[in-house]
């Protein structure tokens, strides 16, 4: 598959093992230590798309990890220039729960193992650097909200990161849906992650000329 400069951009800025040691370090009280897992997938699951894996924990447990989700990075057909993410749900959590570890978990995964969640799509803006670096930032569009249903319960998620090439800030929030207040996650600016291994040659992309 071939992907423009900026998606192959992106996705190879995600594409690793992330934590956020200095900021948990310096901000104890407000900020636990992470590490974020972006893994590409083996197989790749839609036509046109670059699909990463993503789980977190705990640096005291690490053998934990949870919020499992896919990212689904594409161009919009209309104009390539524009870059989305799109959210999946995973319906077997147990099944893939450590891929980020142990991507041999993500081999047997099929596009009917997924649930996609409308609302859940990121606009994505980018700033060229230099010739060859970008700056990525990427929101829900206004008005719009993230909610899909789990162990009987309606999430709402407010969700936005940053991408550079060493670096990743994730503003994502949890939101009451009933009172629209943030309770758990970015509550006060961006879990800060830097990326302490790389997963990008593990990317099946060819760029488009």
């Amino acid at each position: 598959m071939t992907f423009s400069p900026e998606l192959i951009a992106l996705a190879r800025y995600l594409a690793g093992e992330f934590d956020n040691q200095v900021q948990a370090s310096a901000e104890p009280v407000w900020y636990v230590h992470l590490h974020l897992w972006h893994r590409p997938l083996p197989i790749p699951l839609f036509k046109e798309s670059i699909t990463l894996f993503v789980e977190q924990a705990n640096a005291l447990t690490l053998d934990q990890p949870y919020r499992q989700r896919m990212m689904q990075l594409y161009s919009s057909a209309e104009s390539p220039e524009r870059l989305h993410v799109q959210y999946h749900m995973l319906k077997d959590l147990k099944a893939v729960q450590g891929g980020g570890c142990h991507p041999d978990k993500l081999r047997q995964l099929t596009p009917e193992q997924l649930e996609f969640l409308p609302g859940c799509r990121l606009d994505v803006t980018y700033q060229q650097l230099t010739a060859n670096t970008y700056h990525f930032k990427a929101s829900l569009p206004e008005n719009t909200r993230c909610c899909f249903t789990y162990q009987n319960q309606t999430i709402q998620i407010d969700l936005g990161f940053e991408a550079m090439p060493n670096e990743f800030f994730s503003y994502d929030k949890g939101i009451n849906p009933q009172t629209g207040q943030a309770t758990w996650g970015a509550l006060l600016g961006p879990f800060r992650y830097v990326k302490r291994q790389d997963f990008s040659l593990e990317l099946s992309i060819e760029p488009r000329h």
